[in-house]
């Protein structure tokens, strides 16, 4: 914080509290008993700014957890997408290929970047994810 501010402003994030979250700012929404949507939190969509192409795998690719699974481009970086999860990709939006700018505008909504049948194998995601929008995933990050 500056010397000269008066006070330092807190961010006005958007949370959702049903979403997990891993450390590397990817949020998985297992209601479905099925499938693990998976994409960016706000805080990350708004730290890489307007983002101009986004790289999906092709549906049936193996995922395991820490994979860089997605690669996401902004007129500031590159950044990798890291899966939280293992399994397998069922479903790509190639909507957000066409048209990366609807992660910035909804990222919990239209902004989902892809959905993975999770292997019967799968680990807890308690090792991967804080649960019930825990905001210890974005202060650390915060100055």
């Amino acid at each position: 914080m500056n010397e000269n501010d008066e006070t330092e402003q807190p961010l006005n994030l958007d949370i959702p509290e049903h979403l997990e979250y891993s450390d590397e700012h990817v949020w998985v929404d297992r209601s479905d008993d099925d499938l693990a949507i998976l994409g960016i939190t706000e805080f990350a969509a708004d730290q890489l700014g307007e983002l101009v192409f986004v790289d999906l795998p092709e549906p049936g690719s193996r995922v395991e957890a820490g994979d860089e699974i997605v690669e996401l481009e902004s007129s500031k970086a590159v950044q990798p997408m890291i899966s939280p999860v293992a399994g397998t990709v069922k479903y790509v939006n190639r909507d957000v290929a066409d048209d990366p700018s609807v992660i910035n505008g909804d990222p919990y909504g239209e902004g989902w970047i892809l959905k993975v049948e999770l292997d019967d194998d799968e680990p807890d995601l308690r090792r991967y994810c804080c649960f019930r929008g825990c905001r210890f995933v974005v202060e650390p990050l915060i100055p």
